[in-house]
C-alpha cells in the first residue's frame, strides 16, 4: 500500500495509458472545464511533470544531496527548478534557499519573475513576497530564498542554506575561476537542516564545473536526469520546434543545445565551444567601419559547400562575424550570385576569395554575377589549420565576436586541429576557411583593421 501511495504522489496514474492507448491525463483534460484544467495544471505539478523533472526518490540509506538536470533547451528545466523550490518552501518553514544564476539580472528575470519562474509556479495565496532591494523571497510560513550571482563568488561567503537551485551552471563565467569558486563557496554554505540539497539545471557545455559534476555522477555523488527538447514538443510552439529541428538537428550545436549532450572538444582543436560562447553577442555593440566577405569556392558543384562568411571591423577595433551565407552543392553561377546577394545585403566593401580552385576564373565568375565591389584573390600557401591558428588566437585575445549563432560554421571551427587534421562535419572546413580569409583581411593584414570613411 505504501508503494501505491508513493506512485500516486508522483502522478503515475495520470501518466499511465488507458485501455484505448491514450494517457489518463489526456482523457481527464478532455473532460475538465478550462478553469478546472488551469487549476489542476497550476497546483498539481507532480501529475503533469515528466519523471525527469521530478526529484529523485530516496532509497534506503541513499539520500541524494546533488541533483543535476542536464537537458536541451525548452525541455522544462526552469519549470522543474521553480516547482522544486515551491515544494521545498511549502513543506519547510525553516528552509533557507539559495537561488544562484549567471548574474543577478538573470536570477530575477528567469528564476524568479520569468514565465516558468518561482512566482509563476506559486499562484494565488501560495506566492511568496518578493523584495528586489533585499534580493529575497519570503513565504507565509517563514521559508526564505535569497538571490546570488555566480559572477560574485564572495557573496556566497557567510550565509547558510538548507537548499539551493543553481540555473544554467554551464554558462557561468569561469574567468579567474569564478564559476568553480562560486560552486565551492555555495557547498560550504549548505549546512542547515538534516539533508541539505542542491539542484543544478543546465544545457550542457564543456566547462570545468560540468566536468566536475559529471565525474561526481560516475562516483555516485550526483543524481543526473537527462532530457531533450523533443521531450517537450507537446508544450513548445510548433513553429519554434520545427525551426529548431531544421536548423540544428544535424549539428554538434544541436546535439548540445537540443539533445542535452555535452559535446567533448577534440584534442588539439584550435577552437572550443566554451571559447566561442565567451565571444558571442546578440547584436553588434559597436558600429562597423569596414565589412568584407570571405569566400572559399568549391572545387565542383557536387563537392563541398561554398563558404561565404560576412565579417566586419568595429569602431572598437573588434572584428565581428555578422552572417554565414554559405551555399551547398552550388554551381559556379549559383555561388557567385550568392556572394553578390551577400555583398548587396551587407553593404560590403570587399570580397576576399580563395583562388587556389580556379585561379582567375573565380574573379570572372564573380564579375559575371554582378559583383561590382573590389575583389581580392588570395592563394593558400599553407594548410587550412596553419592559416587558422593566428585567427584562433584572436578569439583568445577577445578580438572577435560572433553576432548570433552560426552552428555549421562553429562545428567546423571546432573540428580544425593544430597540426593540420580536420575532424569536423563534411570533407572540408569550407565555412571556417572563408572565416579565416575574412578575419585575416580585417585584423591580421597590415592596415586591414584601420577604420576608414565609408561614405557621406
Amino acid at each position: 500500500m505504501a508503494r501505491n501511495r508513493r506512485e500516486l504522489s508522483r502522478g503515475s496514474w495520470l501518466r499511465r495509458m488507458d485501455a484505448n492507448g491514450a494517457a489518463n491525463r489526456e482523457t481527464l483534460a478532455a473532460e475538465l472545464a478550462p478553469h478546472e484544467l488551469a487549476a489542476l495544471g497550476s497546483y498539481y505539478w507532480e501529475g503533469w511533470a515528466r519523471d525527469e523533472q521530478l526529484p529523485p526518490q530516496d532509497r534506503a540509506k541513499d539520500i541524494w544531496r546533488t541533483w543535476l538536470i542536464c537537458a536541451g533547451r525548452g525541455f522544462g528545466k526552469t519549470r522543474a527548478g521553480a516547482e522544486w523550490i515551491r515544494d521545498v518552501a511549502r513543506n519547510d518553514g525553516a528552509a533557507r534557499i539559495a537561488l544562484v544564476g549567471a548574474s543577478l539580472a538573470e536570477v530575477r528575470s528567469v528564476m524568479v519573475e520569468g514565465d516558468s519562474g518561482v512566482l509563476a509556479a506559486a499562484p494565488g495565496a501560495l506566492a511568496p513576497v518578493f523584495e528586489p532591494s533585499l534580493k529575497r523571497l519570503t513565504w507565509e510560513n517563514g521559508a526564505q530564498a535569497f538571490l546570488y550571482s555566480a559572477a560574485e563568488p564572495e557573496s556566497l561567503r557567510g550565509p547558510q542554506h538548507s537548499h539551493a537551485w543553481c540555473d544554467e551552471i554551464a554558462k557561468w563565467d569561469n574567468a579567474s575561476d569564478r564559476a568553480m569558486t562560486s560552486w565551492n563557496n555555495l557547498q560550504l554554505t549548505m549546512r542547515l537542516g538534516t539533508t541539505p540539497r542542491v539542484l543544478a539545471t543546465t544545457t550542457p557545455r564543456n566547462a570545468p564545473l560540468m566536468r566536475l559534476l559529471l565525474a561526481d555522477a560516475k562516483r555516485g555523488k550526483v543524481v543526473v536526469a537527462r532530457g531533450k527538447t523533443v521531450d517537450n514538443r507537446e508544450i513548445l510552439p510548433a513553429d519554434y520546434f520545427a525551426s529548431m529541428i531544421e536548423q540544428f538537428s544535424q549539428s554538434g550545436f544541436g546535439r548540445q543545445e537540443l539533445d542535452g549532450e555535452m559535446v567533448e572538444a577534440s584534442e588539439g582543436a584550435l577552437w572550443n565551444r566554451a571559447l566561442i560562447e565567451t565571444c558571442r553577442e546578440s547584436a553588434p555593440s559597436a558600429a562597423s567601419t569596414r565589412i568584407v566577405i570571405g569566400v572559399d569556392p568549391p572545387a565542383s558543384a557536387k563537392g563541398d559547400a561554398c563558404g561565404i562568411i560576412v565579417c566586419a571591423m568595429g569602431e572598437d577595433a573588434i572584428a565581428r562575424v555578422l552572417a554565414d551565407m554559405s551555399v551547398e552543392r552550388a554551381s559556379p553561377e549559383r555561388w557567385a550570385r550568392a556572394v553578390a546577394r551577400a555583398a548587396e545585403y551587407c553593404s560590403a566593401d570587399r570580397v576576399i576569395a580563395e583562388a587556389n580552385q580556379g585561379g582567375a576564373m573565380v574573379e570572372s565568375v564573380l564579375r559575371a554575377a554582378d559583383v561590382s565591389l573590389p575583389i581580392t584573390l588570395v592563394h593558400a600557401s599553407r594548410g587550412k589549420a596553419a592559416r587558422a591558428e593566428p585567427v584562433a588566437a584572436l578569439y583568445e585575445r577577445g578580438r572577435v565576436r560572433h553576432v548570433g549563432l552560426f552552428a555549421k560554421l562553429e562545428d567546423q571551427m571546432c573540428g580544425l586541429l593544430a597540426g593540420g587534421a580536420y575532424e569536423g562535419p563534411g570533407r572540408s572546413p569550407d565555412r571556417a576557411d572563408a572565416l579565416v580569409w575574412a578575419l585575416t583581411e580585417l585584423v591580421l593584414k597590415k592596415g586591414g583593421g584601420e577604420p576608414r570613411v565609408r561614405g557621406l
